[in-house]
C-alpha cells in the first residue's frame, strides 16, 4: 500500500521540480512585462539611461556600402492653393459698376470696398455721410471690445441689505440674463435667476426677506429720445435697463413688458417662493449699500460671444446694453447720449476717424445717426487685422450668406454667387438699406466692403435689398486679381 511521503502536507500530491519551473517561468515573464510597462507608462527609459542607442537604434544605423537609395520623390499637391495677389482697382470697378446704378436703390446710393491684405480702398461711389440702419452694431461692438476685451463678463448679484432679513438684487448689466435655464444647445450660454436662487437660497439664514431691485448702474432714460415715438410704447424694443429677464420681454412671446426691472424682481421672487423662502410684501426698487455681502451671483457668457450673437441675430436691445457699458467703461456713466459718444471715443482710439459721424444710439434704430461708410470700412479693416485679435468677434459673428443668422435666407434671388462667400452685417428701416462685411473672390482676394442705399422709396424695399445682394455677389464672383493669384495656373 502507497504512503503519502511525510515531507508534503496530507491532501496535496507533490509535483515534482516541473511545476515549480513552471510557476518560476511565469514570474519572470509577468516581471519583465510589468518592468516593460511601468518603463513606457513612466519614461523610466530616459530617466535612466535604457533609451535607444543612437548610434545602435535601427533608425539611426546607415544603408550598407554600396546600396543608394533612391530619393523620395515630392507627392503632388491634392490642388494648388488659391491665395489672391493685390486686387486691381478697375476689375472691382467692372464687377460693381452695373449693380450700383440698379433705380431700385433709390438717388443716394454710397460703396466702398478695401483690399483687406493691402489694406487700401479699391473702390468709391457715391458721397455723404449715410444713415446707417444695424450695420451701426459694427461701430457698438468693435467698441465694447476695445473697451473690456474679448473675455469680459457681465454679473448680476444678490447682496444683503440693511436689515436682517432684507437682500437687494443688483442687475449688472447682462443682456442675455435669462427667466430659467436655457436648453443646452443656447448659444452663448445665459446666466439665470433659477441659478441664482439655488444659490441665496443656500446662503440665506432665514426663510422670510424683502426684496429690493437695483437697476441704478444704467441712469438716464429708458426710452431714447432719437427714437422714433412708438418703439417702446408698441414693444418694438425693450426700455433699456441694467437689470431684466430675457431682454425684457413679455413671457406670453408678445411685445416687451413696460417695467423689465420690476419684472426681473418678480421672477426672481416667485423662484424664491418656490425655493420655501418667502417674500414679504412686492419688490421695491432702491440701491445696494456699499461693501454688502454677497448672497449669490451668476455671470455672463464672454464678452465675445454676446458680441457674435449680437451681429449674427440683429439684437436691438443687447446692442443698447452693450453701448451703455461702453459708456461706463469710458466716462462711468452708463446711459444712450454716453453710451454712443464712448463708442466713438474708442474707435477714435482704434486709430479710427470718426469726425464726420453723429451716432444716437447702439442699434442703429435712430433715424438721426450719419455714418461714413469710410469709418464703417475702417472698423471692419481693424476687427479683420491680424494686429487686433481681441477684435476677432466682430468678423466671426458676422452672419454667412445663404447660411446663419439675418442672411440665411439672403442671396437667393439672383446672388447665388455670394453664398458662403459673403459674411455681412445687415441694415434695414423704411427707406434705408446697408449691407457692410467682407468677402472673398474667386481669386481668393479678402476684401471689406460697405453698401448703402438710404432714399429708397417704400415699395422698392424688397428690390433694394435684392439689388445690394446682388452687388456684394459680383464682388464674391470676381476674378479680381491684379496679375494672376498666387497657385494659379492656366
Amino acid at each position: 500500500m502507497a504512503r503519502r511521503d511525510g515531507h508534503h502536507p496530507a491532501g496535496r500530491a507533490y509535483a515534482g521540480p516541473g511545476a515549480w519551473a513552471h510557476w518560476l517561468a511565469t514570474l519572470v515573464v509577468l516581471a519583465l512585462v510589468g518592468t516593460a510597462v511601468a518603463a513606457y507608462r513612466l519614461d523610466w527609459g530616459d530617466r535612466l539611461g535604457w533609451g535607444a542607442d543612437p548610434d545602435t537604434d535601427p533608425a539611426a544605423v546607415a544603408p550598407p556600402a554600396g546600396m543608394d537609395l533612391p530619393e523620395l520623390p515630392a507627392p503632388e499637391p491634392v490642388a494648388l492653393p488659391v491665395v489672391g495677389s493685390a486686387v486691381d482697382p478697375a476689375e472691382v470697378t467692372a464687377a460693381l459698376t452695373g449693380g450700383l446704378g440698379d433705380k431700385d436703390l433709390g438717388k443716394h446710393v454710397v460703396a466702398l470696398v478695401s483690399d483687406l491684405a493691402g489694406g487700401q480702398p479699391v473702390f468709391s461711389a457715391g458721397t455723404g455721410a449715410v444713415t446707417p440702419a444695424s450695420i451701426t452694431k459694427l461701430l457698438t461692438t468693435t467698441a465694447a471690445l476695445a473697451a473690456y476685451g474679448p473675455d469680459a463678463t457681465f454679473s448680476t448679484r444678490v447682496v444683503a441689505g440693511a436689515g436682517p432679513h432684507d437682500i437687494v438684487l443688483v442687475g449688472g448689466g447682462d443682456p442675455f440674463l435669462a427667466s430659467k435655464p436655457p436648453a443646452s444647445k443656447t448659444y452663448p450660454s445665459r446666466a439665470d435667476v433659477i441659478t441664482l436662487v439655488h444659490q441665496v437660497a443656500s446662503a440665506l439664514t432665514t426663510k422670510k426677506v424683502r426684496l429690493t431691485y437695483d437697476s441704478s448702474l444704467f441712469t438716464g432714460p429708458a426710452d431714447n429720445p432719437a427714437w422714433e415715438p412708438g418703439y417702446v410704447p408698441e414693444g418694438i424694443v425693450s426700455p433699456i435697463t441694467a437689470l431684466w429677464v430675457d431682454e425684457g420681454r413679455d413671457p406670453s412671446g408678445y411685445g416687451r413688458v413696460a417695467d423689465p426691472a420690476r419684472t426681473a424682481a418678480d421672477v426672481f421672487a416667485a423662484a424664491l417662493a418656490a425655493e420655501g423662502v418667502k417674500v414679504i410684501g412686492a419688490p421695491e426698487p432702491g440701491v445696494a449699500g456699499d461693501g454688502a455681502v454677497e448672497l449669490g451671483a451668476v455671470t455672463s457668457a464672454p464678452l465675445s460671444a454676446i458680441v457674435q450673437r449680437i451681429l449674427d441675430v440683429s439684437d436691438n436691445e443687447a446692442a443698447e446694453v452693450l453701448a451703455h457699458q461702453v459708456g461706463l467703461a469710458v466716462s462711468g456713466v452708463g446711459s444712450f447720449e454716453a453710451g454712443a459718444a464712448g463708442v466713438l471715443q474708442s474707435l477714435t482710439g482704434l486709430g479710427i476717424d470718426t469726425s464726420g459721424d453723429q451716432v444716437y444710439d447702439g442699434s442703429g434704430l435712430s433715424r438721426r445717426n450719419r455714418v461714413t461708410v469710410a469709418t464703417l470700412d475702417h472698423v471692419l479693416r481693424v476687427a479683420a487685422s491680424p494686429e487686433q485679435p481681441g477684435l476677432r468677434a466682430v468678423i466671426e459673428g458676422l452672419p454667412v450668406a445663404g447660411f446663419t443668422g439675418s442672411l440665411t435666407y439672403r442671396f437667393d434671388k439672383g446672388a447665388p454667387e455670394g453664398r458662403g462667400r459673403v459674411r455681412a452685417k445687415t441694415g434695414t428701416l423704411t427707406g434705408v438699406h446697408s449691407l457692410a462685411g467682407v468677402v472673398t473672390d474667386l481669386d481668393g482676394n479678402a476684401m471689406s466692403f460697405v453698401l448703402a442705399a438710404d432714399r429708397v422709396k417704400a415699395d422698392k424695399s424688397l428690390a433694394a435689398r435684392v439689388a445690394l445682394d446682388e452687388v456684394a455677389a459680383a464682388l464674391a464672383a470676381c476674378h479680381c486679381s491684379a496679375g494672376p493669384p498666387v497657385g494659379a495656373t492656366g
